[in-house]
């Protein structure tokens, strides 16, 4: 006699798959398929395809069972036989290649929708362009100015002949001389040679002076305010060693690049004087400045 006939109530069938028990702990809770994504934040078709234990359309097997447990774990269901059974299932399918899935955020990284190549590709081809523009036009102006300076050189000789001003040659810088610092106010100065020797260091009172040794080798001064230091060649002034904004470093004071400032100087208030009169002076008048100054220079470089 059957169960029926004997009053006996048949126990309700044990669930094969995997699905199925996912389905039913889901339908005891009353939840849908949409709760579960919500709390799992697996796409509704992974979801789905777990319940229908298609998982030939799942990623990878790895996915398949990762997300079971997750749905496992949303439903209160036992997550270790969940994907036991889940390995057991996926031994047993062969998996299939999906032929296309849609692009999903919430998926991982795929191949970008059409839409965004072809905008890819117009910024690059728009790029492309303005270069070219710019090349060509870079090109352009290059051969603009070639012949602009083609022009020029070809009327230079035209002009040769007005450029007949003799040039005055800069007088010989002194190879000697004794230079000299005077303090006009409180100053704190260091000199030494290019062995880093210390010729004096201290700080000068006004009126004080020192002479810089003439067998000094490459003298050089730090100081700290060098507006209120006069520097003498011979006795000629030489313009300030700097405006006293900031201290100066490694500044030569030897007789030589004294020298050469001082000739600089001279050189720029010349061409200054002769831009200001408007003419150029006599060879006559250029050879009694010079030799005023040359006898001012014995004279004043005279113990």
């Amino acid at each position: 006699m059957d169960d029926v006939a004997t009053g006996q109530i048949p126990a309700p069938a044990t669930p094969d798959r995997a699905g199925d028990i996912l389905r039913a702990a889901r339908e005891d809770q009353g939840l849908t398929m949409a709760d579960v994504g919500a709390r799992t934040r697996v796409p509704l078709r992974h979801l789905e395809a777990i319940e229908a234990s298609d998982y030939a359309t799942l990623p990878s097997s790895t996915y398949a069972v990762g997300f079971a447990k997750a749905y496992a774990r949303a439903v209160g269901a036992d997550e270790v036989r969940v994907a036991n059974m889940v390995r057991a299932e996926l031994g047993s399918v062969v998996r299939r290649t999906p032929e296309y899935a849609p692009y999903e955020m919430a998926d991982p990284a795929r191949v970008p929708s059409r839409g965004v190549a072809i905008v890819a590709l117009g910024i690059a081809l728009a790029v492309l362009v303005l270069v070219g523009l710019w090349y060509g036009t870079d090109l352009f102006r290059g051969g603009a100015g070639s012949t602009g300076a083609t022009t020029t050189v070809a009327e230079v000789p035209s002009a040769t002949p007005a450029a007949s001003a003799p040039v005055v040659a800069p007088a010989p810088t002194p190879e000697t001389g004794q230079v000299t610092l005077a303090a006009t106010d409180e100053v704190w100065m260091r000199v030494y040679d290019a062995d880093n020797k210390t010729l004096y260091l201290g700080t000068m009172k006004p009126g004080d002076r020192f002479d810089v040794p003439r067998d000094a080798k490459d003298p050089m001064i730090n100081v700290g305010r060098p507006d209120k230091l006069t520097v003498t060649l011979n006795g000629a002034n030489v313009p300030p060693l700097g405006t006293g904004e900031r201290a100066i470093k490694d500044v030569r004071v030897g007789a030589v690049a004294i020298a050469a400032r001082l000739s600089g100087a001279a050189t720029t208030a010349a061409g200054t004087a002769g831009a200001a009169a408007g003419e150029t002076p006599s060879p006559s008048a250029e050879a009694s400045t010079g030799s005023a100054t040359g006898s001012a220079g014995n004279a004043s470089g005279t113990p």
